[in-house]
């Protein structure tokens, strides 16, 4: 295999990884899209570290096609990521009132109280 087809054949790989990983957020998949995260910055450090063969702009002309792809799944990844922390955030605020409310009815749990009493 020459380095034209090498070099392609890494960026059309992250291209296809990125689309299943955008796949994987909209639908919600969140485990299965971390789990496809160290592949991803794996695939990215190696690009990184395959020159472009020389008098290649063919080459880079297409690997910049697919930058740009990849980079717009990125923006819409973040905001999806984005969504799924203020979702989870949310929850954790619930949770911490639920807690607060489970503690302070349990400690009242069997006793009868009389206005004012709840001062003390």
């Amino acid at each position: 295999m020459n380095d034209f087809s090498l070099s392609l054949k890494k960026w059309h790989a992250l291209n296809a990884l990125s689309n299943t990983m955008l796949g994987l957020a909209q639908s919600g998949k969140w485990d299965e899209l971390i789990d496809q995260e160290v592949a991803y910055v794996s695939l990215v450090e190696e690009i990184s570290t395959t020159p472009f063969p020389p008098n290649s702009k063919t080459v880079q002309d297409q690997a910049m096609v697919i930058l740009n792809q990849v980079l717009q799944n990125e923006i819409i990844l973040k905001e999806l990521l984005q969504e799924r922390m203020s979702e989870l955030s949310g929850l954790i605020a619930q949770t911490n009132k639920q807690k607060n409310v489970n503690v302070t009815y349990g400690r009242l749990s069997g006793n009868i109280l009389f206005p004012g009493e709840m001062n003390q």
